[in-house]
């Protein structure tokens, strides 16, 4: 449940991202990188932010 939460998560990020650089300022583009890189360095370390507070909430797997 929790990966589904996080990838869920995640792709929102993207896409509220993509929309607000393409409608309000460009800038926001940097929100889907960090995103990006967040999700890559998490394939590789294990570590998300995200799933630890998932875990504090009580969320199951």
């Amino acid at each position: 449940m929790r990966e589904r939460i996080v990838r869920a998560v995640a792709g929102a990020f993207v896409l509220i991202s993509i929309t607000l650089s393409h409608y309000v300022n460009s800038n926001w583009i940097w929100l889907a990188v960090f995103v990006g890189v967040n999700l890559l360095q998490s394939a590789f370390t294990k570590f998300c932010p995200l799933e630890i507070i998932l875990n504090k909430a009580g969320v199951k797997k």
